[in-house]
């Protein structure tokens, strides 16, 4: 099959590549042809797991979500998670390989070009249209050699490109003029035109500006889309703050450590009507919470110990007195535990640290991850607590074990503690606290599924939540940007231009 190609470039990150990936890829969707979103080299501490266990960009499972179409690793075959400012995990085709540093890794870029041709022209064979994503800017020179991100990609594939900017963040046009003008010229050759991204105000008001645009660099722009406000996509990476709350009934409060991975797992939280959710950034007050969300972590002990630097261990046993709720997800529920132990140095240079000591469970870090997609029941082991149908992922590298069970998963609780979840395959997962104050798990993605997400508040302490469809919003977005989308943007054209492009 003889796919139509596009790529989505953006003048600087958060320009609008995701979204608009997203939106084109629901379009095409909705217009009856097999669609599928790739991007092929991807920097985020947000992952998601594929159905065979391989770990990809989340940004890349939600496009997937909006073309309708089950996520693979050929959708996103290089994937960088950083552990420091200077060293990422490299993730190849689903795996990760290592721990590399920031400068050694430009040099070996281009010996992961194959695997991802090899990943793309498998997509090729499967569907009509792949919708591409870039990464940043392609006008990034220090980071041009062995490109395979941006241009390098689209010269390689001979596929073409259109640029986007965000026109609210203000030089858009300087942006898009002096992007074209910094890439070479059989890049610009194969950039077909430009999308104004987040415009506000009256259109008119543009056009002098747009008319120039396309005068000075003979390419159309495609569309101008307007500044959607009350569009809830799940970000690649940057943590989004706004709150949806018509009716605040309970108050969470989430630290955001240094090394913050999957943290759209609070979006459902975020988006809920009756929930106020607080992000707590570097030397900002701790407010007070009904509930406090230890989240995942890429570098588990390293963010313990600033957590502690931040006084955040003194405020948990604090809010704990005073009967708030505590629950620790991923690097989060390892933090609860007695102990974290990394004598490999998987994830940093610290061999071990005490954890919070308020689950008896110790961690071993290993280099083999736990990569599965899950689902069954929540089960709090409490009438007052009913149990509920939940969903999510796994992504982790630790083992946690308890003292009296030294197996590869915490099946059987101990002093007191009760399980928090049985899963389909029979397991039992993560724990609750003889107090019921504290629970925790691996599992990723645990509010997004309605029951759970009704239970987990019920937990919380607000037990008549409004009912609240997290996965529903999600379609919704969907559709209402690829109306945008047929609204504003000359598909047509776009349309006719790929199937033009040689």
């Amino acid at each position: 099959m003889k796919s139509l190609v596009i790529m989505v470039q953006g003048t600087t990150s958060d320009a609008g590549k995701s979204v608009l990936v997203a939106g084109l890829c629901r379009w095409f969707a909705k217009k009856g042809y097999s669609v599928a979103p790739f991007k092929p080299q991807n920097m985020a501490l947000n992952s998601a797991v594929t159905q065979d266990g391989g770990e990809i960009g989340r940004a890349q499972a939600v496009q997937a979500e909006a073309a309708g179409v089950e996520p693979t690793v050929d959708m996103n075959p290089v994937l960088l998670k950083p552990t420091t400012d200077k060293q990422a995990q490299v993730i190849v085709q689903g795996k990760a390989l290592q721990n590399i540093d920031a400068m050694k890794y430009q040099g070996r870029k281009q010996s992961l070009l194959p695997y991802v041709i090899e990943s793309f022209q498998r997509l090729q064979q499967d569907y009509e249209v792949i919708v591409v994503e870039g990464a940043g800017s392609p006008a990034e020179i220090n980071l041009r050699a062995n490109d395979i991100a941006n241009m390098g990609f689209a010269e390689a594939v001979n596929c073409p490109v259109i640029l986007i900017s965000d026109i609210d963040r203000g030089g858009v046009f300087a942006h898009l003029v002096g992007t074209l003008a910094l890439i070479e010229q059989s890049e610009q050759d194969r950039t077909l035109g430009f999308v104004i991204n987040k415009f506000r105000g009256d259109i008119r008001l543009l056009q002098s500006g747009l008319d120039w645009l396309e005068e000075k660099t003979r390419k159309p722009v495609y569309g101008v889309l307007p500044y959607i406000h009350g569009l809830h996509i799940e970000a690649e990476d940057a943590i989004k703050s706004e709150n949806v709350i018509a009716d605040v009934q309970l108050k969470v409060v989430v630290p955001v450590i240094p090394r913050i991975s999957n943290h759209t797992d609070f979006d459902a939280l975020r988006l809920h009507p009756n929930v106020e959710l607080c992000f707590v950034g570097p030397d900002e007050p701790h407010p007070d919470a009904d509930l406090i969300i230890l989240p995942g972590s890429k570098s588990v002990i390293a963010d313990w110990l600033w957590l502690q630097d931040q006084g955040w261990k003194e405020t948990i046993f604090k809010h704990l007195r005073y009967g708030g709720k505590l629950m620790g997800i991923c690097g989060g529920y390892q933090m609860l535990g007695v102990e974290i132990l990394d004598p490999e140095g998987i994830e940093s240079s610290y061999d071990s640290a005490d954890g919070l000591g308020l689950l008896p469970i110790s961690t071993h870090l290993e280099v083999e991850k736990t990569l599965t997609q899950v689902s069954g029941q929540l089960f709090f082991s409490s009438d007052k607590w009913p149990s509920a149908k939940v969903t999510g992922y796994e992504i982790h590298a630790g083992i946690s074990v308890l003292p009296a069970n030294q197996s590869n998963d915490t099946n059987t609780a101990s002093e007191g503690c009760t399980t928090l979840i049985k899963s389909d395959d029979g397991k039992t997962h993560g724990l609750v606290s003889d107090c019921g104050q504290i629970i925790g798990s691996y599992w990723h993605g645990i509010f997004d599924h309605q029951e759970a997400l009704r239970a987990l508040l019920n937990w919380a302490g607000f037990s008549e939540a409004k009912e609240f469809d997290y996965v529903a919003q999600r379609e919704a977005a969907f559709d209402e940007l690829a109306a945008v989308l047929d609204e504003s943007m000359d598909m047509d054209k776009l349309l006719s231009d790929m199937r033009a492009f040689k």
